[in-house]
């Protein structure tokens, strides 16, 4: 069944992860859920992200999906290791197809009011729990989604603590996604603490 992020308490929050060894992955879903959030993506990007992913979706208070999902390949690799939701950089037919086979809602990344229609007609809709995703600043977020008002997406990437207001207070936002919550620095050097202090920070601010 696919995962709705809407249908998560806690979940206008979307740590994006990059888990560079598995043996980070439990003790990071432990900090995240004690900080507030209730869904993580981790980027399909790393030697052992299978691991860190079944790890992370052990969590029984934590949904986990994938992202960086380039193929479908790699999506029925992700959802093999307990992902329960899948993202990916670009709209590809054939990895909705298998997403659509697999039972899992995907996020594909959009720029323009073009980009929206395809992935609309591809598949793309609120009824699977699957959302456009863009990477754009709110004026520009604004553009595609006039017209589209049934539309909730779910932005990501690259606007930081301080302009995450500016996004959930846009109508068209469901979640917003970002990496700073959870660096890959911060995994390195075991700032655990402060993960769930930067979480738990976002989380209040998503709920104001």
């Amino acid at each position: 069944m696919s995962t709705s992020l809407a249908s998560l308490p806690g979940a206008r929050i979307l740590p994006v992860l990059t888990v560079l060894r598995a043996t980070m992955a439990g003790p990071l879903a432990e900090v995240l859920v004690r900080g507030g959030a209730r869904c993580a993506e981790v980027t399909f990007r790393t030697p052992e992200v299978e691991q860190a992913l079944k790890a992370m979706a052990a969590h029984g208070g934590l949904t986990a999906g994938a992202g960086t999902v380039l193929t479908p390949e790699q999506a029925e690799r992700a959802v093999a290791a307990g992902a329960r939701f899948v993202a990916s950089p670009g709209f590809d037919p054939a990895v909705v197809a298998k997403c659509r086979v697999l039972g899992v809602a995907i996020l594909t990344r959009i720029v323009t009011a073009t980009e929206l229609l395809r992935v609309l007609r591809g598949g793309i809709n609120s009824s699977n729990g699957s959302r456009p995703r863009h990477s754009a600043a709110v004026p520009v977020l604004k553009s595609p989604a006039a017209p589209f008002t049934q539309v909730c997406s779910v932005p990501t990437g690259g606007f930081g603590h301080a302009r995450m207001s500016g996004y959930l207070a846009h109508p068209a936002v469901m979640t917003v996604g970002d990496s700073w919550m959870a660096t890959a620095g911060h995994l390195e050097r075991g700032e655990y603490p402060e993960i769930r202090r930067l979480t738990a920070g976002a989380v209040a601010r998503s709920a104001a």
